[in-house]
Order: C-alpha cells, then sequence, then structure tokens
C-alpha cells in the first residue's frame, strides 16, 4: 500500500502554494478524515465522499484508503449506511472494467481491479468481512456486498472459491440469498453461484447438499419454466455446473427425483408452431438437455448412466424428448442437441433403442424416425451439425443392440416380398454412392457400425448384399462396389470413409478378407497406394497411407488361405518386396501419432468444426489400437518365416560342414584331456603314500617326545643337551612335513582340476551325441538333395571325408 502512495506523490507532485488542491491531496484529507474521526457522522460523510470520487479517481482512492474501508467494515457494522457506502465503493476500487470518467483522466488502466482485488484479499479476513455483511437484510449492505463479492471471484477466481470454501457457512450464507425476496438480489446471487461453482467439485458438493437443486426448481417454476426468461437460463446454467462431471452430485440429483422434474419442462404447448420459439426459449430449451446429457454421457458412471437411462424411460423423459425429434418447427441448434440427448439417452439400453425403433414421424404414410433422421443425414442441405448429431444417434442406435444391427443388414437383403418403403440400408447405400463426400463418409460409418463387436455373422451376411448396376450388366456385391469407389474416387473423405468401413468389415471375419483380396486388383491399389509418396506432409494422404497399410494387414492376420495368391505368406511376401517392413510399420504407426487420432479416441461423439476435419472415427480408432500391435507382429513374423524359408537350401550344405570340423576338433580335444587325466591321477597316488609315510614317523617322534618330557625333572645338562637334539630333529621333521602338505595341497588342487575336467568331458561327450545326432539329419538333407540334383541331371561327387568321419566316430565310440 505504501508503494501505490509513495508512486502517487511522485507521479503527482506536491501541490504548489495558493493552487487548487488535486484529486489526490482531496482523497488523503478525506482518508485522513475517515481514519481519525471520533464521530460517525464526519466518517460517514467522508466515506460518501470518498465513494464519489471512487470512480474518477480509482487509483488515488484504492491507494490510499484501501485498510481504512476495511476497517469501517470491522468497526462500525451497528451503521449500515456507512457499511453499504464502504462496500459500495470497494466495488468501483475492484470493478473489472474501466469507468469512461477514469480512462479520461489516467488513460486506460488495465487490470487495475485485479491489482486491488490481491491487496484486498491478503488480509485473511478480509472476505469473511464481505460474508458477514451478507447477514444483514438491509438492501444497502446485502447487495453491495454481493456486487463485491462478485468482483473478488472475477478477478481472482481460484483464491475467492478456495477462501469461501474454509469460511464458517461461507456457501451457506451465499445459498440463503436465493431466498431473498428482492430479485435484484437473488438474480445476482445466482450469477455469483455460477462462477463460484466453476471447477470446484468441493464447493459444487456443498452447493448441492444445502438444498440447491430444490431451490433451483422454486425459482424456475417462478419464471415460468422453459417459456421463462433469462433467470432460468442462469438456474439451469448454476445445475449443470453443479452435475456436469460430479458423480456425488450426479447421484444425489438422481436418487432425490430430480430427473422426474424436468419431464414437464420438456413437453411442449399444443400452439407452439403458431407462437414459434422466442430466442430466450431456444436458450432455456438447449440448456434444458445440456443437463440432461450431463447424467448420460459416455464420460460418467456406466453405473449412472443405466440408471439414469431407466429413469428418464419411465418418467416418460425419453419419450418427450423423441417428440420433440419428430415435431415441426423445432430451431436447428435445439434439434441437433436434441438429438444428441437421445441418443446418449438410449446408447447401450435395449429397453431405450427399441422405443426409438418404434417411433413414428408424422409424415404420409408414416416413417419410422430412424429413418426420418437419416434422411436428414444423407441430404447435403441440411446443417452439417445436425447430420453430425443424426449420425452419433444412429451410432448410439447400433450400440451393443444386436438385434437392431441384424433388422439393419436384413433391409439390404434380397427379400422375397419386398416392401415399398425406404429403409436404413437403402438410405447409406444412397448416401454411399452419393456425389457429396460428407454423405459418402457419413453412411461408410454408420454402415461400418452395423458390423461392431466383432459381430462375424452380420459381417457374412453383408457378403450377400448385391446392387444392381447399368441395364443388361450382372449385379455386383457392395464389397465389389466399395473396392471399386474407392479406386476411381478422388476425395480424400470419401475414401477414408471407405477405408474404414473396409477394415472394419474385414476383421475377424476370414471369409470377408477371402471375399476382399478375390476382388481384382484390390490388393495391388492398397500396396501401390501406400507404396507411393512416401514424402508426403498432407494429413489426409497419411491417414490414407495408414489405413491401407492396416487393410492389408487386416488380410494377413484374419486369412485363412484359401485363395491360392494371396495366402498369409504371399502377402508378407508382397509386403516386404513391393513396400518393405520399415516403411509397413511406419505407416501404420502413422495415425496414432497425430493428434486427431488421440481428439477422436476420447469421446464417441463426432467433435469437429467444419466438415473437412471430419476424418476419422471413434470405433475405427478404437480397433486400430485393439490390433495395431497384433497385426505388426503377424507380419514380422510371415516375414521372418518366408527368409528362413528361402535360406534353408543354401545353407546346409555349410552347416553340415561345420558339424564335420567341430566333431574333428572335439576328439582332440578329449584325447589330450584324457593323457592329462592320467598323469595327475599318478601324481595323486604317489603323495598320499609320502603323505602316510610322513604321519606315520610323526606320531612315533610325539610318543617319544612325550616320554622324554615326563622324565625330564631331575635330568643333568647332558639330558637337557639330548633332548634339544632331539628338538631340533622334531623341527627338521617339521619342515619337511610342511614341505610335503604343501605339495599335497598342490595336489588336491591338481585333483580338482581333474575333476572340472572330468566334467567338462561328459559335456563334450554329450555336444558330441547331439552332433551326431544332427549329423545324421544333416545327411539325411544332403543325401536327398544329391538325388535331387542327379536327377536334375547335375554330377555328383564323391565324399571321402564322409567315410573318414564314419571311422573316427566308429573309434571314437570304442
Amino acid at each position: 500500500m505504501e508503494y501505490f502512495k509513495s508512486g502517487l506523490k511522485s507521479v503527482l507532485g506536491a501541490p504548489e502554494p495558493g493552487s487548487q488542491p488535486t484529486g489526490a491531496d482531496t482523497v488523503e484529507r478525506l482518508v485522513d478524515r475517515l481514519q481519525s474521526s471520533s464521530l460517525l457522522d464526519d466518517r460517514r460523510d467522508a466515506c460518501r465522499a470518498l465513494k464519489a470520487l471512487s470512480r474518477t479517481y480509482r487509483l488515488e482512492v484504492g491507494a490510499q484508503g484501501m485498510d481504512s474501508f476495511r476497517q469501517v467494515l470491522e468497526m462500525d457494522r451497528a451503521d449500515g449506511e456507512i457499511i453499504g457506502l464502504a462496500l459500495d465503493t470497494l466495488c468501483n476500487i475492484t470493478n473489472p472494467e474501466i469507468f469512461d470518467d477514469e480512462a479520461d483522466t489516467h488513460g486506460p488502466i488495465s487490470k487495475i481491479g485485479e491489482q486491488f482485488t490481491e491487496i484486498f484479499i491478503k488480509q485473511s479476513d478480509s472476505v469473511g468481512l464481505v460474508l458477514a455483511s451478507l447477514e444483514d437484510f438491509d438492501f444497502r449492505v446485502r447487495w453491495p456486498a454481493l456486487k463485491l463479492l462478485s468482483n473478488l471471484l472475477f478477478n481472482r477466481p481460484k483464491d475467492i472459491q478456495e477462501i469461501i470454501l474454509i469460511s464458517p457457512m461461507g456457501v451457506s450464507k451465499l445459498m440463503d440469498l436465493l431466498s431473498d425476496t428482492r430479485e435484484v438480489i437473488r438474480n445476482d446471487a445466482l450469477l455469483l453461484l455460477i462462477q463460484l461453482t466453476k471447477g470446484n467439485a468441493n464447493i459444487q458438493k456443498i452447493v448441492a447438499f444445502e438444498n440447491a437443486f430444490d431451490r433451483i426448481f422454486d425459482v424456475i417454476i417462478q419464471e415460468g419454466g422453459a417459456e421463462g426468461g433469462i433467470i432460468v437460463e442462469d438456474c439451469l446454467l448454476l445445475m449443470l455446473n453443479l452435475l456436469k462431471g460430479n458423480v456425488s452430485n450426479q447421484n444425489f440429483f438422481k436418487e432425490g427425483s430430480y430427473i422426474q422434474r424436468l419431464t414437464p419442462m420438456f413437453q411442449l404447448p399444443p400452439d407452439l408452431e403458431e407462437n414459434g420459439w422466442s430466442p430466450q426459449k431456444v436458450a432455456n430449451v438447449h440448456c434444458m438437455v445440456q443437463v440432461i446429457r450431463a447424467l448420460v454421457a459416455p464420460s460418467c458412471s456406466a453405473q449412472i448412466v443405466s440408471s439414469c437411462q431407466k429413469i428418464m424411460k419411465a418418467c416418460n423423459l425419453l419419450q418427450s424428448l423423441c417428440d420433440i425429434l419428430m415435431a415441426s418447427g423445432v430451431p436447428a441448434d435445439v434439434l441437433t442437441e436434441t438429438i444428441n440427448a437421445v441418443a446418449e439417452v438410449i446408447r447401450g439400453n435395449t429397453v431405450n433403442q427399441e422405443l426409438l425403433a418404434n417411433v413414428m414421424a408424422p409424415s404420409s404414410p408414416p416413417r419410422p424416425a430412424i429413418v426420418v433422421l437419416l434422411m436428414s443425414m444423407v441430404n447435403e442441405k441440411q446443417p452439417f451439425h445436425l447430420r453430425c448429431a443424426v449420425l452419433y444417434c444412429f451410432q448410439c442406435f447400433l450400440y451393443k443392440n444386436e438385434e437392431g444391427q441384424i433388422q439393419m443388414v436384413q433391409t439390404l437383403l434380397p427379400q422375397s416380398n419386398e416392401a415399398p418403403s425406404l429403409t436404413t440400408g437403402q438410405l447409406l447405400c444412397g448416401g454411399l454412392f452419393s456425389s457429396d463426400t460428407l454423405s459418402n463418409w457419413l453412411s461408410s460409418v454408420a454402415l461400418s457400425h452395423a458390423l461392431i463387436d466383432d459381430n462375424r455373422m452380420q459381417k457374412e451376411q453383408l457378403l450377400r448384399v448385391l446392387l444392381a448396376t447399368n441395364i443388361g450388366k450382372p449385379p455386383v456385391t457392395l464389397m465389389q462396389q466399395c473396392v471399386m469407389l474407392l479406386q476411381q474416387g478422388n476425395k480424400s473423405q470419401s475414401k477414408l470413409g471407405l477405408l474404414i468401413l473396409l477394415c472394419r468389415w474385414t476383421a475377424y471375419c476370414p471369409m470377408a478378407v477371402k471375399a476382399f483380396v478375390s476382388i481384382d486388383s484390390s490388393i495391388t491399389y492398397l500396396t501401390a497406394l501406400l507404396s507411393a509418396h512416401d514424402n508426403n506432409d498432407d494429413l489426409n494422404e497419411i491417414l490414407i497411407q495408414s489405413m491401407c497399410a492396416f487393410l492389408i494387414g487386416i488380410c494377413v492376420h484374419f486369412n485363412d488361405n484359401q485363395v491360392d495368391n494371396y495366402t498369409k505368406d504371399k502377402l508378407c511376401n508382397l509386403i516386404e518386396n513391393r513396400i518393405g517392413i520399415e516403411r509397413f510399420q511406419d505407416a501404420i504407426c502413422g495415425i496414432t501419432r497425430h493428434e486427431i487420432y488421440s481428439r477422436t479416441l476420447k469421446h464417441p461423439q463426432p467433435s469437429v468444426k467444419v466438415p473437412d476435419d471430419l476424418l476419422l472415427d471413434h470405433e475405427f480408432c478404437r480397433l486400430l489400437k485393439t490390433l495395431e500391435a497384433t497385426i505388426t507382429d503377424s507380419v514380422m513374423k510371415g516375414s521372418q518365416i518366408e527368409t528362413n524359408n528361402s535360406d534353408e537350401t543354401n545353407n546346409s550344405t555349410a552347416l553340415l560342414q561345420q558339424y564335420k570340423d567341430l566333431i574333428r576338433q572335439q576328439d582332440m580335444e578329449i584325447k589330450q584331456l584324457k593323457k592329462i587325466n592320467d598323469d595327475i591321477i599318478d601324481d595323486k597316488m604317489k603323495f598320499e603314500s609320502k603323505i602316510n609315510e610322513l604321519q606315520l614317523e610323526i606320531c612315533h617322534l610325539r610318543d617319544q617326545n612325550i616320554v622324554l618330557r615326563a622324565a625330564q625333572t631331575n635330568l643333568n645338562d647332558d639330558n637337557i643337551e639330548k633332548q634339544n637334539n632331539n628338538d631340533d630333529l622334531v623341527k627338521n621333521l617339521n619342515d619337511k612335513i610342511n614341505e610335503l602338505t604343501s605339495q599335497l595341497n598342490n595336489s588336491t588342487i591338481n585333483e580338482k582340476l581333474l575333476n572340472d575336467k572330468c566334467s567338462e568331458l561328459d559335456k563334450l561327450k554329450k555336444d558330441q551325441d547331439d552332433l551326431l545326432e544332427l549329423l545324421a539329419d544333416q545327411d539325411k538333407k544332403i543325401h536327398e538333395y544329391k538325388t535331387k540334383l542327379a536327377l536334375l541331371g547335375e554330377k555328383i561327387e564323391s565324399d571321402e571325408s564322409s567315410g573318414e568321419l564314419d571311422e573316427q566316430l566308429d573309434s571314437s565310440k570304442d
């Protein structure tokens, strides 16, 4: 604070004698009056004046008066007027916006409100004083306190969240404001709670358990529900903050029967088409739908999603959403978000999927809702995000829905009594062959989702699909048509869609692999496309080449060798010779290195902003992640086997000669070891004999020594001399014993060496037996090769070394 004061004096300067006082001088006198005056009226007047100056002289008032205003909040709680003035002044000081008068005086000052907020909250109890002011029902106190908290929260959100979180009853005081009968306070409290609950799960839990959902619904009903104004939108935004990503609050919302209270808000009035949708109602319904999605999004807990899906079906909330889908006049953005919500309410839930399958559009003739939605998806005139939402809804309809997948494929198969109505399969085939590249991609991906969960039966059934071509020409299979479109098309997005479909179709299905490799030029086209443009940096081309490599790898791994020209081994040989193993591995990994892959893998819903960015599919990325390592390993093993087979014949003769040389060398080593062994055994026997003799002599001398020492007491010097001579003799004998012991130790070492050599000899004999077996196998193969060469007319020379080797082997065995 002193820094601000000194800075102001240095910038503004001291007033000259006789001149008019500056704004800084006035502020300084008023602050001094506020601090030092003993009369409440004087302090109140000073505070009122400082409030008036705080917009024009914000920097001066904040720098000099911050501590004084805080002191007022602490010491003058009994006087609501001065508390309100101090709070209003602090609101002006911390305001994140720049006032017009302030800009004229000092020029634009950025982040000054944030800087004063930082100074204010450095005192640990400053925010607590503001929260305490909220308990005063006086409008002059409560409203500016609420506005001041909003400014502080806007400027320093994380800090204020932590302070309020640890403040006693801090959240409760804010929640009480929702019950204030004065709308301006209630509405500002809503805005404050929206900011306070962003990104803080602990505050979200406290707010929810402070009866927030009941209070929010009460406000929504008071404001007219979906037909209400912006306050309804604020209530829904707060509800969305409390639910999104917060498992505890989601459980509380579900178990508190709050889902059922959402249903009436989605019931459309009968005169909606006449009155239309106001912008505010569009915003309200959009937020309502987002609240539903916060409970059933794929990122939520599977248990919570399943429970919420059941409740939404039971309370007719899903039916109300389907009614909005089929209603006329619904704005495109509301319709798009509603389709996404329906998708997640039915995803993986068989009962809910059946409900959508039975919904009929009010058309003439009536059509299933699924068909009407797909008609919008393949219509290039529809908004892009709406078409993506329909794809997501169709994917969720087929997700873990075996019956739905079967019925979808059945619509493509020949029927005995063909119905004239339009089917899902016909729509997808039409989109597959459309001139619109986005329709090609959407239809290919939608069709691929009928084949997920490794459903081999559906993949084999799809092979039966025949398509009529030009008049007079035979029909072609759907797979043939897809390959033809892949080869003839020049649009990257269309190719990517077709490759996604073909990869999904052939994976885990040998019959589909057989059908694909049997199509003329299918593999040739993929290898040519993969081996070209090695240094191309275009993302679409990189993805296409990666998918081509992945599709070839699938054809290797799931190949049952039914097509002679494209067996596993021949495909691996083709990869090695035409593409290169390293190039193939790099191509498959090319997709996973890009951000688009990781982004698509995170969420099942397509989440791109423009059509050109719609390149990969979530389920395809999951398939790639599952099979990438397995396929690469299969190709590597197949290539290694092929290489080994080609080298085996060339290496047989050289290997046989190596075995022969090795056996001769081992025979010589065995003879040398035998001789060394015999010499060591002789030396050992000699040393053992000498040691035994010396040990007997030592024992005899020790006995004599003991007798002489016992009779030594009364002997004369002669006897002593005799004894000394006897000791010398013993010492000479001990030296000899030590010498022989040393020799014996050396002999022991030699014996250990002998044992090691014997072990090595046994090992060599075992190796020799193994080599003899290998040699016999090699001789047999050589004989076969010589026979084949003789049949081919080659001259065969006799091998004298073989006879010599046989004699050596016989002698070594003897």
